[in-house]
């Protein structure tokens, strides 16, 4: 009889308490008693729980991340546009006075100098890096580039029937922001790439249409998407 009492004691107290419980079997020549442990708790689902955690918070520090060099970057645009005076537009039509030829490229440089860069290709393919004051205008100076291995003669090819110049590109783009860079993006079906204070734009080399660049738009949808 106090051998089924104590049993029945101890299966009340598991299905109680649960976790972990301990059972004694008692003899019937009430010898000392045995101890049977059964630990239920589930250690695999307390690790999967803290290595999501981890991955979660992983992920958001990498999102934080990337929309901070993507404020970087465009605070960094606003401050060059901010210090121009001289469009890029307008930086390109002086160099081309000063140096006659095609204008593939213009850049604002971000060294402080608050000078515009323009690549110019004249038609024997030779490339002459122009540097024109965002102050004023003035044409600083022109250098040939000696390292160009036919980049000049290969712009003029993808240039060949295009009907909107670097010029008026930057025009075109500079409806979407101020203008600090234009380029001709041959990779892929030629376009002008343009960046603005607000992003980068591909401008059509026959229609002269500007739309947003893909990449840029994704980064934009994503960044949209993490502030949702």
């Amino acid at each position: 009889m106090k051998r089924n009492i104590v049993i029945a004691t101890v299966a009340a107290a598991a299905l109680i308490g649960g976790g972990t419980v301990a059972a004694y079997a008692v003899g019937g020549d009430e010898s000392a008693p045995t101890r049977q442990q059964s630990n239920v708790r589930v250690a695999d689902d307390r690790d999967d729980s803290a290595e999501d955690g981890a991955e979660d918070k992983a992920d958001d520090t990498a999102d934080d991340r990337d929309d901070d060099v993507t404020e970087i970057r465009s605070e960094a645009a606003t401050d060059k546009v901010t210090a121009a005076k001289v469009t890029a537009a307008d930086a390109i039509a002086a160099a081309l006075k000063h140096t006659p030829g095609t204008a593939v490229a213009a850049d604002l440089d971000d060294d402080g100098s608050n000078v515009w860069e323009v690549n110019v290709v004249k038609g024997d393919g030779t490339d002459y890096d122009v540097r024109v004051s965002a102050d004023n205008g003035k044409v600083l100076g022109a250098q040939r580039d000696a390292d160009d291995d036919n980049d000049g003669r290969e712009d003029l090819a993808a240039l060949k029937g295009a009907s909107v110049d670097a010029r008026e590109a930057a025009r075109a783009a500079a409806a979407k922001g101020a203008v600090t860079d234009v380029d001709l993006d041959d990779d892929g079906p030629a376009a002008w790439s343009v960046e603005t204070a607000k992003g980068e734009w591909k401008v059509d080399l026959k229609t002269g249409k500007a739309t947003q660049d893909q990449d840029d738009r994704d980064g934009q949808d994503d960044r949209d998407g993490a502030d949702d």
